[in-house]
């Protein structure tokens, strides 16, 4: 008796969905790469649509004409069903027209307050919108990853509800695969409710995982526009390096840091259950990419990662008396609360300084609760840089001409925060 096919999730990000040719592509991929036996297709939003619903809604938010952004979005989206061919009612453009017009009215009707939630509600919309389109190109199933994967109420970054997500998705899953491929929406999760959460920035990723975790996949595969897991951006450094395989440990390093290929929450739950992590590239979808697994390997060559859009943050007593753990509470409290991130963080005697991505709401909130016992100083428009596995080479090598406002070593990691200039090509 023949042993049954074991799952495979295979993960596309925006880049390989941002137009009608990369959708064929695609569907190449997965005829090719995801047969045989079962396969969940996890898509994003095609190419900057994130960003551009993130335009509209922050226009809309705030009272101001948003209706040529949205004019322009739908038209695109459009237009890619229209060169796919899926423009007639039997291939569902009743299902896409209806998603769009969801849009509409979720925007006609947005009220002050609430920022977070609403986004979540608006944004989501285009994991959405990529994925019917996808799903009728592949002539897969279309599943709405937000009635499965539970989430609380913590908006644009809910906290999956692990045992009710497994239970959902194993009780509908299978017999869904049983039938065919399987497309759904990567950074999407809901409520019991019944409202839409999203799992933070760039969180398709962790889609994957949530799936492959609780549904048993023997694998999953992010295709990316790169050879591999790199060390670092090709788009911002020279002579970049692939890492043919690399450990879990090692990558849940890298992503913390900033590393851009993989969301930070991704390893963890394949690592618990020893699922293999394949990076390859849509480009040239045969090359070898790379293995995140459980292995050992020897010095790594240094990766090199830059955060842009940060801020430095400086809180000091304000009767020059030393920030005490009694301070540090205070201050650690009030940034979870505004949820603002420490990607970097050094005391002295008298201030406390963090690194944070810049957000004016968030650090409007932040000044507001801790003005009055602290004073502060930030600096907005830096770079946070990270160098994992570092030596004197490297250090050199992206230290070399600049200010740095903040530096800071230990066995493994050398970071330091310095003013930007996010278009500079370093060699």
């Amino acid at each position: 008796m023949q042993e049954p096919q074991q799952l495979r999730i295979f993960k596309f990000g925006g880049a390989s969905v941002k137009d009608a040719a990369a959708i064929r592509n695609l569907v190449h991929i997965t005829q090719t790469y995801g047969q045989p036996g079962p396969l969940v297709v996890v898509v994003s939003a095609m190419g900057k649509t994130t960003n551009a619903l993130e335009e509209i809604f922050q226009l809309a938010h705030s009272g101001q004409e948003y209706t040529a952004q949205l004019t322009a979005l739908r038209n695109f989206h459009l237009q890619v069903a229209a060169e796919l061919g899926t423009t007639d009612e039997a291939t569902g453009t009743p299902a896409l027209a209806e998603l769009l017009e969801q849009l509409q009215d979720r925007l006609a009707t947005l009220q002050p307050g609430d920022f977070d939630k609403q986004y979540d509600q608006v944004v989501s919309f285009g994991e959405l919108l990529a994925t019917r389109i996808v799903a009728r190109a592949m002539q897969a199933q279309w599943l709405d990853c937000r009635t499965l994967i539970r989430t609380d109420h913590t908006w644009r970054e809910g906290r999956v509800a692990w045992p009710a997500t497994e239970r959902l998705l194993t009780s509908i899953l299978p017999e869904r695969l049983a039938h065919g491929p399987v497309v759904t929406q990567g950074f999407l999760g809901g409520t019991s409710s019944g409202q839409t959460t999203t799992l933070g920035r760039e969180g398709s990723d962790y889609t994957a995982a949530i799936l492959a975790y609780c549904l048993g996949a023997a694998s999953v595969t992010i295709w990316k526009d790169v050879a591999g897991l790199l060390n670092a951006d090709p788009k911002i450094f020279a002579d970049t390096v692939r890492y043919p395989e690399i450990s879990y440990q090692e990558t849940i390093e890298m992503a913390y840091y900033g590393a851009s290929v993989i969301h930070p929450k991704t390893i963890k739950p394949l690592a618990v259950k020893q699922i293999p992590l394949l990076v390859k590239s849509f480009v040239d979808p045969a090359a070898e990419g790379t293995v995140i697994h459980d292995c050992r390997h020897g010095l790594l060559v240094p990766a090199l990662i830059r955060k842009t859009g940060q801020c430095l943050v400086s809180f000091e007593s304000k009767d020059l008396t030393f920030i005490s753990e009694e301070n540090l509470e205070v201050i650690f409290g009030a940034l979870a609360q505004v949820r603002l991130k420490i990607h970097l963080m050094q005391n002295s005697a008298i201030s406390f300084s963090v690194c944070t991505d810049f957000s004016a709401y968030r650090l409007e909130k932040l000044l507001g609760v801790l003005r009055e016992q602290f004073t502060i100083h930030y600096n907005t428009g830096l770079e946070l840089y990270t160098i994992k596995n570092y030596d004197a080479a490297s250090i050199r090598r992206l230290t070399e001409g600049r200010e740095l406002l903040l530096e800071q070593r230990t066995r493994q990691t050398f970071q330091f925060v310095c003013r930007g200039g996010e278009n500079e090509w370093i060699k």
